[in-house]
């Protein structure tokens, strides 16, 4: 594979990865990560509801429920009880919330915490591509910081890195960024990113494989590269601005 320069003379010094389809098969998501999260959700909802930092998720879930219920979406009902939510009532709305894909943050939390069980018994292992761990100490090695940017939440984008099939990866990674700063598909996320590193936004290399978030990075002046491991041909829109790559063997070799 040739080696791809996202910009000829590029001094930038921070590379942020997006996660599903750039270091992990999207598969490990869709047929793992979250089927596992649908089939311990209403048990880890019954023994932790009352837990503070669950009971803060859920709190935040009820008024996204008490949202979608005033712009007439229908989601199922939520019943209360003296001590706070009622657990059924909280599993119904999150599996509602996961059938439609809904990149809530306050979902996306308690799906992070479901998984902390399922990693720290080991029933869980992150998966990454083999070309992945290779490319975070080359880059290390380069003098470069690697960040991560996804909709899954900090805490389960950690874990992911320090249980994977190849190794605990977390060292080399600098920072974790989900939907706290912002959606994916927005100009404006970019920005609190770069802000929060302290680098201009030119200084960073944005790596994933939606058109649509490199677009945004893009508009937020950073450095792109759609990550198209399926091939060119066949992940590349025909109006597409970003050099291609198929495997980080190509990103500073």
């Amino acid at each position: 594979m040739s080696p791809v320069d996202p910009s000829p003379g590029w001094v930038g010094r921070v590379i942020l990865l997006d996660i599903e389809g750039t270091t992990t098969p999207v598969e490990f998501v869709t047929e793992v990560l979250f089927p596992f999260a649908r089939r311990r959700a209403s048990d880890f909802i019954r023994r932790h509801c009352d837990d503070g930092d669950v009971l803060a998720d859920i709190e935040s879930l009820k008024r996204e429920h008490d949202e979608d219920r005033t712009r007439d979406l229908r989601p199922p009902s939520w019943e209360d009880r003296s001590a706070g939510a009622e657990p059924a009532s909280v599993h119904s709305y999150m599996v509602w919330l996961m059938n439609r894909d809904r990149k809530s943050t306050a979902l996306k939390t308690l799906q992070g915490r479901i998984w902390e069980e399922g990693y720290l018994t080991g029933e869980l292992r992150g998966e990454v591509y083999a070309d992945v761990p290779p490319a975070l100490k080359r880059w290390r090695a380069q003098g470069r910081e690697t960040c991560i940017f996804s909709s899954g939440s900090v805490l389960a984008q950690r874990l992911l890195f320090a249980h994977t099939n190849q190794g605990d990866l977390s060292g080399f990674i600098r920072e974790y960024f989900d939907t706290a700063v912002g959606a994916k598909k927005a100009p404006s996320s970019y920005a609190r990113i770069a802000a929060a590193l302290g680098v201009v936004p030119d200084g960073i290399l944005f790596i994933s494989d939606v058109v649509a978030e490199l677009d945004a990075a893009s508009s937020a002046g950073m450095q792109t590269l759609l990550c198209a491991r399926a091939g060119p041909a066949e992940a590349t829109p025909p109006a597409c601005d970003h050099l291609v790559i198929t495997t980080f063997d190509q990103v500073f070799p």
